[in-house]
């Protein structure tokens, strides 16, 4: 009998041992494949969190590592340095110029251009080890020189207050994605609430005013980003837009019914028009509760696979602007590990490297040559301005020309 238990004791030992070398190569191979091809991620928070705890200021900042340093270490909203996301594979980051809805109406263009002023800084400090990228072949160049890719991505379509020039201007200073709305509405598109019950759409999509937003992203080469937008406002913008659009910290909503997640008819649609949804991480999202682990979103990746299509999925986790993470994947460091599991299930090398970088890269250079082609037809800028009913009635402070020529 104890040498029948002894047997067994040891058959399970060798199968711990032989589990365990399986993960240790399948995290090795997933390596390997993030030095071969840039991992993109789509939204980090970090710059809203150095507005919060220092007020945009960088000079006490060390960036290298931010696990023992206060007040980095003492809050639930930090997962992400220079040091981490080296242990991560990271070569390229979109950082979100967040601005809230609060300063709607109010102070958002300023708090746009200081939040894109403070990457453009960051990035500068940390200039051996971070670079500001404006292209798809920018990200390429930086993963072989080992060195981050730093893009920047505007939070919520507020920020342009209204304004095409002011849009043209966010281009100019390095903005290549605009989340067409955050969590209120603009007087031109709806935002995910629209869609929760007992709430009543503003707009039931994007207005005319909201489609010319679109059009002239299209005109610049800047990428649509509908993560936070309505189903309405979703269909809308892929149905004017002439360049693929992207999700750029989204989940499925077949898994977890949050207002923020992809419905798979909107997954449909995106798959004919080319677009790409990049997975958030946040449980709310995942699992529609406060927990949730690696391997649930590992679900929400092969969900958006199985409806969309390989071609149509990315990694948008939004470090640093979610208080939880998923068990497993707590920080910035923890890719490798994601996919290694999406290795166990069997997804191929040249699909993971599709959903690690290859994808977006395709989106961006889309959107890139959507923009050469409409400066090739001899498109210029479009000029429309929102009509004032749209406007009327709200707090908004608006210089009105008419009235500085009116007579007395």
């Amino acid at each position: 009998m104890r040498m029948v238990m002894g047997v067994m004791v040891l058959g399970q030992l060798l199968t711990r041992i032989l589990l365990a070398a399986h993960a240790g190569d399948r995290l090795a191979a997933a390596r390997r494949i993030l030095r071969d091809v840039p991992l993109i991620d789509g939204h980090n928070d970090l710059p809203w969190n150095i507005r919060k705890f220092l007020k945009n200021q960088l000079r006490d900042f060390r960036f290298d590592d931010l696990r023992e340093s206060h007040p980095w270490s003492n809050t639930v909203w930090s997962h992400t340095d220079l040091r981490r996301l080296k242990e991560g594979m990271v070569a390229a980051q979109f950082w979100s110029a967040y601005v809230p809805c609060s300063s709607q109406h109010l102070d958002s263009v300023q708090l746009a251009l200081e939040q894109i002023d403070l990457i453009r800084r960051l990035v500068n400090k940390h200039s051996q080890n971070m670079i500001l990228v404006t292209t798809a072949e920018g990200i390429e160049q930086a993963h072989k020189d080992g060195r981050l890719a730093s893009l920047i991505g505007v939070e919520g379509g507020h920020a342009v207050g209204t304004s095409l020039a002011v849009l043209r201007m966010l281009y100019e200073l390095g903005a290549r994605y605009l989340t067409l709305t955050h969590t209120c509405n603009t007087p031109w598109a709806d935002c995910s609430t629209a869609d929760e019950p007992g709430q009543v759409p503003q707009i039931g999509g994007l207005s005319n005013f909201g489609k010319s937003i679109v059009l002239e992203m299209n005109r610049l080469g800047m990428m649509v980003d509908l993560s936070h937008v309505s189903v309405p406002t979703m269909l809308d913008a892929m149905g004017i837009s002439r360049a693929p659009v992207i999700f750029s910290h989204s989940s499925a909503h077949a898994l977890c019914n949050s207002s923020r997640n992809v419905p798979d008819h909107a997954l449909r649609l995106l798959a004919t028009s080319g677009g790409i949804v990049m997975i958030s991480f946040y449980p709310h999202f995942i699992s529609c509760s406060g927990r949730s682990t690696l391997q649930d979103v590992a679900a929400h990746i092969n969900h958006v696979r199985k409806v969309a299509g390989i071609d149509h999925v990315g990694i948008g986790a939004g470090y640093d602007g979610i208080n939880l993470t998923p068990t497993g994947l707590e920080d910035v460091s923890k890719y490798p590990e994601l996919f290694a599991e999406l290795l166990t299930k069997g997804w191929s090398e040249k699909d993971i490297q599709k959903l690690a970088g290859l994808n977006l890269i395709r989106v961006f250079k889309s959107v890139e040559q959507v923009r050469d082609r409409m400066a090739a037809e001899g498109i210029e800028p479009f000029n429309d301005d929102i009509p004032e009913n749209d406007i009327i009635g709200r707090d908004y402070c608006r210089y009105n020309l008419r009235q500085q020529f009116a007579k007395p």
